[in-house]
C-alpha cells in the first residue's frame, strides 16, 4: 500500500511538470522566481510567475520594480504578476514587493524599438509603406486614442498613422492623404503609476529612430483605357508650368503627343504605335509610373438600317470606339489636330455625327453619301522629339458594313383633289422614316437652348415633309412605302378678305421632301440643309370641309367668343 502511493504520487508530479510552460519549469527546477520576456520595449507587458506573492492588498503595500522605478501592475495572482514595463525603466534586477517581503523576479533588458528600412522610400497618399525592423512588439495594442494606457503607431512626417498589419519586425501602414515628406518613426506608448502606485500617470512615447520617406502628390489618370487617339488627361499638382524638352508621357515606352502641360495638368493623345503596358511620366529627368493603360482595338458588328435614303439616322454598334471629341466640343481642345479625331464615312463622304458612345455610334447619312462601305475612323499621331505636334499622323480605320443609298420614288397619289382635312395617300418606295421636327434634327438647336439663345425653327429644322403648293401638310403616318397626310388648311383664306376661299392656292404642286446636311471642308458642322424633291403631281385643295361663312361675319352677341 505504501509503495502505491508513493508511485500515485510520483505520477502526479510526472503530470505536473508535462503541463508547465518552459519558463515555470524553470522555476521549479530551481525554485525560483522568473519573469518573461526578459528583455522588452517600454510599455510592454511582461509576466512574473513564481510562488508566495500573496494576495493584492493596495498600490503602496504591493509593488514591481524594474531597477528601483515603479511599474504599473495590471494583474496580480499568489503565482502571477503582470506588469508593464515603466517609460524609465533601465536594465537591471526585477523585484516584487509584497508588503515587506523583496523577492527577486530576475534581471530585465530594456530595449528600443529599431527601423532597419522603409520601403518603398518614396511614396505617394494610399500606398502601403512596409517597416522592416525590430523590438515593434507583438501586436499594436489599443487602437482607442483615449484609452488610458495610449496606442502605439507610426509618425509619417509627424502625422500618426494607424497600422494595418503589426509584427515584432514588420509594420504595415498605408500613407495618409495628410502626410507630408519627412521621417518614419514608430512610437510605443508607455504608462506609469501615480507616485502612490495608482493609474495613471501621463502616457509618453518611446521613439524609434528616424529613417527618411519623400512623398510625392497622386496622380490620377482618366481615362485608363482606349484605342489609339484617346485623350486621356492626368491630374495632380507640382508637374510644373511649362514642359521642358526632355519631359513627357510614354505609354509603353512610346511617347504620346502633348496637348497641354500645366502645373496640376496634362493632356496627351494614345500615339499612333501605342501598346498596353505602363503609363509613364517623365518630369525632371525622374520617371514614374502612374497607372497601365490598355489599348483597344475599335470593333464594328452591325451596321442599321443597311439601306435608306439621305437623312437617315444610322446607328452602328460595336465595342472600343472610345469618346468622341473635335475641336470646340470638349473642355480640353487646345490643339489643332483634335478637328476630324473621330469621324464616320459612308461611301467615302463624312457623315453627320449625332452620337458617339464606346459601344454604339449614330450618324445621319449625308447629303452627298453614296452608296459603299460604313467606315469608322479615329486620327492619331506621333510626336516629334520634343512632345510637340506632329511627327506623323494617321488614322485607324474600322470597316462597318456596307450602306446603299436608296432614292426615293413615287408611285401614285390619291385622291388628286379633296377638302381641307381630308386624307391623302402617296404610295411608292425609299421614303425612309419620318423625321419629327426635334432638337435632334438640327446640329446646335439644344446647345443654343442651353444658352437662352433665340431658338430658329426654320426650313433647316423641319428634314422630312409634304407640301401642297408649298404649304406643309400634317404627316399622319410615315413608312417607307406609303405616306399619308392631311390637307392643309394655313393660308387657304384670301388675304384682306376674311373668309373668303383663296382661289389662287386652290391647286399647285403636290411635292415629297426629304433634307440632310454635309460637313465642311474642315471637317465641322455643317452646311445649311440641302433637299431631295419628289414632285408627285398636281394637286386640287377643293372649298369643302371649310367653316360656315356666317363664322366669320356674324357679329350678334349671341355669337360672340368672349365671356
Amino acid at each position: 500500500m505504501f509503495h502505491l502511493t508513493v508511485a500515485l504520487r510520483f505520477l502526479g508530479l510526472f503530470v505536473t511538470v508535462l503541463l508547465m510552460t518552459a519558463t515555470d519549469f524553470r522555476a521549479f527546477a530551481a525554485g525560483r522566481v522568473t519573469i518573461a520576456p526578459e528583455s522588452a520595449t517600454p510599455g510592454a507587458t511582461v509576466s512574473i510567475t513564481g510562488t508566495g506573492f500573496g494576495t493584492f492588498k493596495s498600490a503602496q503595500t504591493n509593488r514591481v520594480l524594474f531597477n528601483g522605478v515603479p511599474a504599473l501592475i495590471q494583474r496580480w495572482e499568489p503565482d502571477l504578476i503582470e506588469v508593464k514595463v515603466p517609460f524609465k525603466a533601465a536594465d537591471g534586477p526585477v523585484d516584487v514587493i509584497a508588503g515587506k517581503k523583496k523577492i527577486k523576479a530576475g534581471t530585465f533588458k530594456v530595449v528600443r524599438p529599431t527601423i532597419h528600412s522603409v520601403t518603398p522610400s518614396e511614396a505617394e497618399p494610399g500606398t502601403l509603406l512596409r517597416l522592416h525592423g525590430a523590438h515593434f512588439g507583438n501586436t499594436a495594442g489599443s487602437r482607442d486614442r483615449n484609452t488610458m494606457f495610449g496606442v502605439n503607431d507610426v509618425l509619417i512626417g509627424g502625422v500618426p498613422v494607424r497600422a494595418l498589419r503589426w509584427r515584432d519586425d514588420t509594420i504595415e501602414v498605408e500613407v495618409p492623404a495628410n502626410a507630408t515628406s519627412g521621417d518614419v518613426v514608430v512610437r510605443l506608448a508607455s504608462s506609469d503609476p501615480l507616485p502612490d502606485g495608482s493609474c495613471c500617470a501621463p502616457v509618453e512615447y518611446t521613439m524609434s529612430n528616424a529613417v527618411p520617406i519623400t512623398l510625392i502628390p497622386s496622380v490620377r489618370v482618366d481615362p485608363l483605357s482606349g484605342p489609339v487617339g484617346t485623350k486621356v488627361v492626368l491630374f495632380g499638382k507640382g508637374f510644373g508650368q511649362t514642359k521642358a524638352p526632355e519631359d513627357g508621357v510614354f505609354f509603353n515606352g512610346r511617347p504620346a503627343t502633348v496637348a497641354k502641360w500645366a502645373d496640376d495638368l496634362i493632356v496627351v493623345h494614345v500615339p499612333l504605335d501605342a501598346s498596353s503596358g505602363p503609363l509613364v511620366l517623365k518630369r525632371g529627368g525622374a520617371e514614374r509610373t502612374v497607372g497601365n493603360f490598355t489599348v483597344h482595338v475599335p470593333k464594328a458588328s452591325s451596321v442599321t438600317p443597311t439601306s435608306a435614303p439621305i437623312g437617315t439616322l444610322i446607328k452602328i454598334t460595336g465595342e472600343h470606339f472610345g469618346l468622341y471629341s473635335e475641336s470646340g466640343s470638349t473642355p480640353f481642345a487646345f490643339a489643332d489636330f483634335d478637328k476630324g479625331e473621330n469621324s464616320v464615312e459612308i461611301g467615302g463622304v463624312p457623315a453627320v455625327i449625332y452620337r458617339w458612345h464606346d459601344d454604339r455610334i449614330e450618324a445621319w447619312v449625308p447629303f452627298s453619301a453614296k452608296s459603299g462601305p460604313v467606315v469608322v475612323k479615329r486620327g492619331g499621331t506621333r510626336p516629334n522629339p520634343d512632345g510637340s505636334c506632329c511627327a506623323e499622323r494617321g488614322i485607324v480605320a474600322t470597316e462597318a458594313g456596307t450602306f446603299t443609298v436608296i432614292t426615293p420614288k413615287i408611285e401614285s397619289y390619291s385622291p388628286t383633289s379633296a377638302g381641307v382635312d381630308e386624307i391623302v395617300t402617296i404610295r411608292g418606295s425609299g421614303f425612309g422614316t419620318f423625321l419629327k421636327t426635334t432638337e435632334a434634327t438640327q446640329p446646335g438647336l439644344n446647345e443654343g437652348g442651353h444658352d437662352n439663345a433665340p431658338i430658329d425653327l426654320g426650313e433647316n429644322v423641319s428634314r422630312t415633309e409634304v407640301l401642297f403648293n408649298n404649304i406643309a401638310a400634317l404627316v399622319v403616318s410615315w413608312s417607307d412605302t406609303e405616306i399619308k397626310v392631311r390637307v392643309p388648311r394655313r393660308n387657304v383664306f384670301g388675304v384682306g378678305k376674311k373668309g373668303e376661299f383663296n382661289p389662287d392656292l386652290t391647286t399647285g404642286p403636290l411635292v415629297v421632301r426629304r433634307g440632310s446636311w454635309d460637313l465642311l471642308p474642315d471637317g465641322s458642322c455643317c452646311t445649311p440643309k440641302k433637299w431631295l424633291t419628289l414632285e408627285a403631281g398636281p394637286f386640287t385643295i377643293k372649298a369643302q370641309g371649310l367653316p360656315d361663312q356666317r363664322y366669320f361675319t356674324d357679329t350678334s352677341p349671341e355669337a360672340s367668343t368672349t365671356q
